[in-house]
C-alpha cells in the first residue's frame, strides 16, 4: 500500500511537471572579482556556473540543458560578508522550468572575542500544514501526533492534468527586490517573491522512530504570494549585526480537496472565496475559509541553521541552557544562541523579539489592510522526521550535491569540512518550526531576527570562495516552499512559465 501511495504521488508530480515550458535567456555571470566589491545583486544560472567543476570532481556530468536561476545579493562591510541566495526556477529537464521556492542567507565573519572565521546558514525548508489531534503533543505547534501535510510548491499549469474543470492562471512568477542601502551603507534592504504560487498538499507522517512516510496528496492550493523581506543592519560600536526576515504567506485563493481516487487520478472538490464547487457546479456557499476553519487547519513554516567554524565545532542551545540539536524545545518567547567550543558567542537567532505575527482577515476586509495580532508558538524538533523525507526532497538533493564545488578552487579547507554539513540536512544544528494556530487560509506576516557577533573592521577584505558556496548550498539545498518580497521588476527575467494554451508537450522527466 505505501508503494502504491508513494506511486500516486510521483505519477501526480510527473504529471504537473508536464504542463512546463519556456524559452530560456541569459543570466548574468557569477566572476571571483565580484567577491571583492562592496556588494552586487545578480541573477546567475548556478549550473553553469559549477558544469566545468563536476567533471574535475568526480562528480556526474551536468546536462547542457539543466540550469538553475538563482538571485544573489551580496554585501560585504567591516569585515562581515552576506550572501543571500533564492531560486527563481530550475530545469533538470529540457525546457522544463520548476518555480521551487528556495532560500539562504550566509554570513562569514570573524568572531567577536578571537577573530576565528564563523559560517552560519539560515534556510527555509518547507511550509507545513497541520491539524492538532486530541493527542496532540504540543497544542498549536505540529508533531507526530498530529495530521501534517508537507506543501510542496512549484509554478504550475493544471489545464492538462484536469482539462474537464476550469482553473486560473496558475503561472508562478518570481521577482526580485533590488539590494539598496542607507547613506551611511550599514542598512541594506532586498527581497524576492514568487506570485500565483501552487502547492502540493501531501499527507505526511512522523513515525515513533523519527522515520517519515509520505501518503496520497491531500490537496492543491494556490497562495496570493510567498514572500520574504530582508533587511540587514551593521552596528561596528557594539560589535553585532542583526538581520530581519520579514516573511509573508499569501491568502490562498483556492483549495482542491482531493476526496477519492479513480485508479490514479483524484476526484475533488474547488473551494475558493465564494463556494464549493464539484466539476464546475457550484455544492455550497461554504468557502476555502469556512473549510480551513472548520476542520482545524493550521499553517507553519519549517527553518534550517547550521553553523561552521574551520578550527572549531559549534553548540546551540536555548536561553534555559537546553540542547536544541534533535531536540525539541518550546523557544516561542526566548532565544537560540550558537557557541563555539569554549563558549565565544557567535550566533542569535530571536523568537521573543517579535512574537507575534499579524493575520489579515480577507472575509472581514477584503482590502487587506487591517490585521489581527496574534502569539506564534516556535520550537525545535527532532531532525531526522523531515530530513529524511526522501520522496518530498529527492529533486532537492538531487541538485545539493553540485553546490559545494564552488569552494574547491576558493577555499580547499572549507569544502572539506562544509561538503559533509551544510548540504546534509541530518547534520543541521537545528530544525525550529513556527507556527501559527489562527490561520484560515489567510495572509500571514510575521518578521524573526537573527544576530551575529563579529570583530568589525576598516577593511572589506573578503573571504569570497567561502561565501558563494555556503550561501547558495544552504539555501538552494534544503528548501521546499519559501516566501519573498520585492516591490520592484529586475531588468533581466529567467525563464517563466507560458499559459496552458502555449504549453507544447514534452517527455515526462524523471524524478528520481
Amino acid at each position: 500500500m505505501m508503494k502504491f501511495r508513494v506511486l500516486q504521488v510521483s505519477i501526480l508530480v510527473a504529471c504537473l511537471l508536464t504542463t512546463l515550458t519556456v524559452t530560456s535567456v541569459s543570466a548574468d555571470d557569477l566572476l571571483r572579482t565580484d567577491f571583492q566589491e562592496e556588494s552586487f545583486a545578480k541573477t546567475v544560472d548556478y549550473f553553469d556556473y559549477a558544469r566545468a567543476l563536476a567533471l574535475l570532481h568526480g562528480l556526474p556530468a551536468l546536462q547542457n540543458y539543466w540550469h538553475a536561476y538563482v538571485y544573489l545579493t551580496y554585501v560585504n562591510k567591516m569585515g562581515l560578508q552576506m550572501l543571500y541566495a533564492g531560486l527563481r526556477n530550475i530545469s533538470l529537464a529540457d525546457q522544463t522550468f520548476l518555480t521551487i521556492p528556495m532560500q539562504t542567507l550566509l554570513l562569514h565573519y570573524k568572531t567577536e572575542n578571537n577573530s576565528r572565521d564563523a559560517l552560519v546558514a539560515s534556510s527555509f525548508l518547507m511550509l507545513l500544514g497541520f491539524n492538532d489531534s486530541t493527542e496532540s503533543i504540543y497544542r498549536d505547534s505540529p508533531d507526530r501526533n498530529d495530521t501534517l501535510w508537507a506543501s510542496f510548491s512549484f509554478g504550475i499549469n493544471l489545464g492538462q492534468l484536469f482539462p474537464n474543470a476550469t482553473f486560473p492562471a496558475f503561472n508562478s512568477e518570481s521577482e526580485i527586490y533590488p539590494l539598496t542601502h542607507s547613506e551611511d551603507r550599514l542598512t541594506w534592504k532586498w527581497g524576492m517573491k514568487y506570485t500565483n504560487l501552487t502547492a502540493l498538499w501531501i499527507t505526511t507522517c512522523i513515525t515513533e522512530e523519527n522515520e517519515t512516510e509520505t501518503s496520497r496528496p491531500w490537496g492543491l492550493a494556490t497562495y496570493d504570494e510567498l514572500t520574504f523581506n530582508y533587511t540587514l543592519s551593521i552596528d561596528p560600536d557594539k560589535h553585532n549585526a542583526t538581520i530581519t526576515q520579514d516573511h509573508t504567506i499569501g491568502r490562498m485563493r483556492d483549495l482542491w480537496v482531493f476526496w477519492g481516487w479513480f485508479l490514479l487520478w483524484p476526484l475533488y472538490n474547488h473551494y475558493n472565496s465564494t463556494g464549493c464547487y464539484r466539476y464546475g457546479n457550484k455544492l455550497s456557499n461554504e468557502t476555502v475559509y469556512d473549510y480551513l476553519y472548520k476542520h482545524g487547519v493550521k499553517m507553519s513554516i519549517v527553518d534550517f541553521q547550521t553553523s561552521i567554524m574551520l578550527d572549531r565545532d559549534t553548540y546551540s542551545v536555548s536561553a534555559s541552557g537546553q540542547n536544541v540539536t534533535d531536540n525539541e524545545v518550546l523557544v516561542s518567547n526566548s532565544t537560540i544562541s550558537t557557541y563555539a567550543e569554549g563558549g565565544e558567542k557567535v550566533f542569535d537567532a530571536s523568537f521573543g523579539v517579535k512574537q507575534t505575527y499579524s493575520l489579515f482577515n480577507y472575509t472581514e476586509d477584503p482590502t487587506e489592510s487591517t490585521p489581527h495580532t496574534y502569539d506564534a508558538v516556535a520550537r525545535t524538533t527532532e531532525i531526522s522526521g523531515y530530513a529524511k523525507n526522501n520522496d518530498l526532497f529527492r529533486f532537492h538533493r538531487n541538485f545539493a550535491r553540485y553546490l559545494p564545488l564552488i569552494l574547491v578552487h576558493m577555499y580547499p579547507e572549507l569544502y572539506e569540512r562544509a561538503k559533509e554539513t551544510i548540504t546534509n540536512i541530518t547534520r543541521a544544528d537545528y530544525l525550529f518550526l513556527i507556527s501559527y494556530a489562527n490561520y484560515s487560509g489567510y495572509r500571514i506576516e510575521h518578521d524573526p531576527l537573527y544576530t551575529v557577533y563579529f570583530a568589525p573592521t576598516t577593511e572589506t577584505g573578503t573571504n569570497y570562495g567561502a561565501l558563494v558556496v555556503l550561501a547558495i548550498i544552504g539555501g538552494v539545498v534544503v528548501a521546499t516552499v519559501a516566501i519573498v518580497i520585492v516591490r520592484k521588476k529586475k531588468p533581466e527575467e529567467p525563464p517563466q512559465p507560458q499559459s496552458p494554451e502555449e504549453t507544447p508537450t514534452f517527455p515526462t522527466p524523471s524524478l528520481h
